[in-house]
């Protein structure tokens, strides 16, 4: 049972990894257009410049549910690489629990005032020309660490998974 609601997780998170991919190439052809309209043509928007920002943002946030699942995280290989199968599932299965799963909870329902006040407001860029509805982009933030959250489950579930077959 474990082992098919960690496939469903890990298939999910692979679809955000396919969508972040997008918006990557997304921002790459954005940061292109603004690049060629500021030196070719001498006009620039703050639109454009901030719809940049905002994909990287989303890229970013999302992004690290996705390195999780994919062992593309920060951790010191040196040593860790020198471990059994055993003692990484162990240390990975408690870092999650006993680190990232209270900072991203932390940042989660801290976040709920700091979206729900741009909402509130009806938040807009301070720059003339930038992007209305600022809120939707500081949506993200919790969304982004629920989505961390549930890809931190599918990571342990792998871990308890690999912890069964080195005994």
């Amino acid at each position: 049972m474990l082992t098919k609601i960690e496939k469903v997780i890990h298939r999910l998170v692979d679809i955000i990894g396919k969508f972040l991919a997008i918006a990557l190439l997304l921002m790459v052809l954005n940061i292109a257009f603004d690049v060629m309209m500021r030196y070719l043509f001498h006009a620039s928007s703050v639109g454009m410049q901030e719809m940049e920002w905002h994909l990287f943002a989303i890229i970013i946030l999302y992004g690290v549910g996705v390195a999780l699942q994919h062992e593309a995280h920060v951790r010191v290989d040196f040593l860790y690489d020198k471990m059994s199968l055993r003692t990484k599932s162990l240390i990975n299965i408690l870092g999650t629990i006993l680190f990232l799963m209270p900072l991203s909870l932390l940042i989660l329902f801290g976040s709920f005032d700091f979206v729900g006040d741009a909402y509130t407001i009806n938040e807009i860029s301070e720059d003339p020309g930038g992007l209305p509805y600022r809120w939707i982009i500081k949506s993200m933030i919790p969304i982004a660490f629920g989505f961390l959250l549930f890809s931190a489950t599918g990571y342990i579930l792998k871990n308890i998974h690999q912890l069964r077959i080195a005994q």
